[in-house]
């Protein structure tokens, strides 16, 4: 390949593609320019459906972190860059067996380490997506062991409250 060496393919090449991704077919992309004309109004369905899920989840006393949320430190921030809350929710149940347990127990959301579907997402990200980090490294980014990130997709915010909510309870 050109030469490359062991080094320069863990060094360079593994860390561009995983940060650019592969090249898709010239269908996928015309699948996906299709699908951007209607961006917008998915990501607003995507943020209001966050907002009432995580306001579910505050008042079910479960530990939430939510920009959307007029308690989150960075919520003044949010609303003036962004208009709204977003669509990324995190939950802090507390341990590892807590965070499995729930996630195992979740019918209507996936487990993937993915974001932004049309489908809601849950992850344990101590164990997936900062599985590599040091735990006082996640400690200080505030990735406990029992944080789930969820991306919420475009299902009824009812549906999405009442499986986390029988998946935590």
């Amino acid at each position: 390949m050109w030469g490359a060496t062991r080094q320069f393919v863990r060094e360079v090449a593994e860390p561009y593609l995983k940060h650019t991704g592969g090249a898709i077919s010239p269908f996928n992309a015309w699948i996906m320019l299709n699908g951007l004309s209607t961006l917008e109004l998915r990501v607003r369905a995507m943020a209001d459906t966050a907002l009432t899920l995580a306001q579910a989840l505050e008042g079910a006393g479960v530990r939430v972190i939510y920009p959307g949320l007029a308690g989150h430190p960075q919520h003044a921030l949010a609303m003036r860059q962004m208009g709204s809350g977003g669509t990324m929710i995190a939950l802090d149940l507390g341990t590892k067996a807590a965070a499995f347990a729930a996630l195992n127990r979740m019918a209507l959301v996936s487990i993937s380490n993915n974001l932004g579907d049309a489908k809601s997402i849950a992850t344990h990200p101590a164990t997936t997506t900062h599985q590599r980090l040091s735990e006082d490294d996640r400690a200080a980014m505030g990735i406990g062991p029992g944080l789930i990130r969820l991306s919420v997709g475009l299902e009824h915010a009812d549906d999405l409250a009442a499986d986390i909510l029988g998946a935590i309870g």
